[in-house]
């Protein structure tokens, strides 16, 4: 199946996210009380406090909020292939999913095309899809998959793409990048962190480098999935 995937009709993605707001005590008391009855079972498995849950809530998109979505697409440009990136990011999340809605209503929308994350049928997708409703935007018609059938949905997942129908554990891109021997940036914040970049240090620009460096080591795992060489830094654009 990958030889048959054009790489230049993909849309590689990446998302981060976090609380819906930083603290547990701003929530009001209705939002406390959904949060607690969501929370239940994970604070008595993992033995957190209702506070202490709340870091977590940048996972569900019923209680977070997206923050960046890094994208990156190939080209080729004289006879050499190219990674393009471009970020949206904003504290205004209604407005940098509209200008995400644009670009794949304009540009990535025929039956050709294909996004592409990690992780990303469980968690990019949905929360995606998710937060444009909750926000009274419109689907794309590459995020609406109500009614299709599995081939109908143009959606690949490099981290599905690794299990080879094995459904045991969840494999990181971290992982998989040292793996494969793709070189990572050693001087950068982990996901676990985001929510406090965000909250305490108000440091968005910090938030989208992380997320724009996470697509591209997705797309140059991809490039191993399918044999061909890794790109070069100097191929790697931003635009």
């Amino acid at each position: 199946m990958l030889h048959n995937i054009n790489l230049e009709n993909v849309l590689f993605l990446d998302i981060e996210t976090v609380p819906a707001e930083g603290r547990f005590d701003d929530l009001d008391d209705t939002w406390k009380k959904l949060w607690e009855d969501k929370t239940r079972f994970i604070r008595e498995r993992d033995g957190l406090e209702l506070e202490e849950s709340y870091e977590r809530a940048g996972i569900y998109a019923e209680f977070g909020k997206i923050v960046c979505i890094s994208v990156g697409y190939l080209r080729q440009k004289m006879g050499e292939r190219q990674l393009r990136l471009r970020s949206f990011f904003s504290k205004n999340e209604a407005e940098l999913l509209h200008e995400f809605s644009n670009l794949l209503n304009s540009h990535f929308s025929s039956p050709y095309h294909l996004l592409c994350g990690h992780n990303a049928k469980e968690f990019d997708f949905p929360f995606i899809a998710r937060r444009m409703l909750i926000n009274g935007l419109q689907l794309p018609e590459m995020l609406d998959i109500a009614g299709k059938k599995p081939w109908e949905i143009k959606h690949l997942d490099t981290m599905e793409l690794w299990k080879f129908g094995d459904y045991k554990n969840y494999t990181s891109l971290k992982l998989l990048a040292k793996v494969f021997g793709i070189p990572t940036p050693k001087d950068d914040i982990d996901g676990s962190q985001v929510a406090s970049v965000y909250y305490e240090e108000d440091d968005l620009d910090r938030i989208e480098r992380y997320c724009r460096k996470d697509v591209v080591a997705l797309v140059q795992l991809m490039l191993k999935y399918k044999g061909e060489q890794l790109l070069d830094p100097e191929n790697i654009i931003e635009v």
